[in-house]
């Protein structure tokens, strides 16, 4: 502590919190509520041992809360420790100031040891939530720390945004297009929060027919509905002590919506044809690649289900959007597959990163994701070649003008590299189209199976590869 602030008017506790700090610590001393307010506005104090009588003199008509008082302290110092004073007939004010916000109190007559003890408490409880918000922020993110990986600054405050809404229980909605990673982020949310060693139950709202999405949510009662020959629980329902990702929860039915508004309104549900309330013990993560305020201006959502949705809004970011972390993404995803297919490949051409920047990203994340596990799957040398991607990522350059320039090569040299270049590409290309079926291929191609097999062989191609 360098800088300790203390405010009150009994002079033998100056002395005593002077003497505990001696002199690796500014100790000031403050006896009145002008030279307070001064104080707190000229210097940036650590510690403020203060009188709750100087408390109550910031908060006029108010003797009950504390909250004012202490705001005016964090205005000036917003990290400061507050340890409120108090005589013994006080303490129950002190309590109240602490419950408003103060960190600790002390009682007069002041005590050394006991002053020394309460700092040295608060600054122990300090020391360990800096240590969870520096575990939550690293190694927090656990299993998905690769696929979260950022260069982009608004990317960053939507991580920021999940790690800090985990801990609580409040209702998240995640927006953006169609394979940005919305379920990563719900993920994400689930693991950082006290839920985390709960289930997390996803489902995707559209890929459910109306007729069954109560039952798939709320679950049902035996013979409630033609087919129901069992009792069945629901989503809802299992999902219990941990989180429920609602994906695309746009698509659902006027009428599940109407259940799911009652369902985050009352915290309650019943399974369809039961009459039990069953408590909703489930954090509630959903997403949505439409525009639900556009939808309910058409009345096609229900605003009132939209506000409780909305609680905490997260928008994430298309990938044509972040495109510094294009090379990032690719590189996870490599590490991830190079560990899962016991295969080494090391990078990616640089041509290939190029294609990667002009590209659009319809699909975002997830396209990303499928045209790098593809070309994994047929690249043979130890980087991905752009041999290995579908020729219209590269737009109108021909195979030949994928190779790179080497100027050391003569004319010669370099028309038979761009012939081997293009040949190699044209049976990868060949073999994916017929997943690896030599006899097809090779009446494609006009040449025997044999002749077939012999390119492929010299340039490293195997029809396990293609299946």
């Amino acid at each position: 502590m360098d800088q300790v602030l203390a405010a009150t008017t009994n002079q033998d506790a100056n002395r005593t919190i002077k003497d505990c700090f001696g002199p690796e610590a500014a100790v000031h001393a403050v006896t009145s509520q002008r030279e307070l307010d001064h104080a707190r506005v000229s210097h940036i104090y650590d510690l403020v041992f203060i009188d709750i009588q100087f408390i109550e003199g910031q908060t006029p008509g108010n003797g009950r809360s504390f909250r004012e008082g202490l705001q005016r302290l964090w205005t000036a110092n917003p990290h400061v420790i507050v340890v409120v004073l108090s005589a013994q007939d006080r303490i129950r004010d002190a309590v109240r100031a602490v419950r408003d916000g103060a960190d600790n109190y002390l009682t007069y007559p002041i005590d050394p040891a006991e002053t020394r003890y309460v700092v040295d408490s608060v600054l122990e409880g300090q020391r360990l939530q800096t240590e969870v918000d520096y575990f939550r922020s690293t190694s927090g993110i656990g299993e998905h720390s690769e696929v979260v990986g950022t260069r982009n600054p608004e990317m960053r405050k939507v991580f920021e945004k999940a790690k800090l809404v985990s801990p609580t229980i409040s209702t998240v909605l995640l927006s953006g297009e169609t394979g940005t990673g919305k379920g990563v982020i719900a993920r994400l949310i689930h693991t950082l929060s006290n839920r985390k060693n709960g289930p997390f139950v996803s489902i995707h709202c559209g890929a459910i027919p109306d007729t069954l999405v109560e039952s798939e949510l709320f679950g049902h009662e035996k013979g409630s509905f033609t087919g129901a020959v069992k009792r069945k629980l629901g989503r809802f329902e299992i999902a219990a002590g941990g989180t429920i990702f609602l994906d695309e929860v746009g698509t659902i039915s006027p009428s599940a919506q109407i259940k799911l508004l009652q369902v985050l309104q009352d915290k309650i549900f019943q399974r369809v044809g039961g009459d039990s309330d069953i408590p909703l013990d489930a954090r509630i993560v959903a997403a949505t690649n439409i525009d639900l305020q556009g939808m309910c201006a058409r009345g096609e959502f229900r605003q009132d289900l939209f506000y409780r949705l909305n609680v905490f809004p997260v928008e994430i970011l298309p990938l044509r959007e972040r495109q510094e972390d294009i090379p990032l993404l690719t590189e996870n995803f490599l590490k991830r597959l190079s560990r899962l297919q016991m295969k080494d490949i090391l990078g990616v051409h640089p041509l290939v990163l190029k294609a990667f920047e002009r590209y659009p990203w319809p699909g975002n994340v997830r396209e990303l994701e499928n045209l790098v596990e593809r070309a994994f799957i047929l690249e043979t040398s130890r980087i991905l070649t752009p041999e290995s991607f579908p020729a219209e990522l590269f737009e109108k350059q021909s195979p030949s003008s994928t190779m790179p320039l080497d100027l050391d090569l003569t004319l010669a040299d370099f028309r038979e590299r761009a012939k081997e270049n293009a040949e190699r590409h044209y049976l990868k290309e060949l073999l994916t189209s017929n997943r690896g079926r030599i006899n097809k291929s090779a009446v494609q191609a006009g040449i025997s199976s044999r002749q077939l097999h012999k390119l492929m062989t010299r340039h490293g191609l195997h029809k396990e590869d293609f299946k």
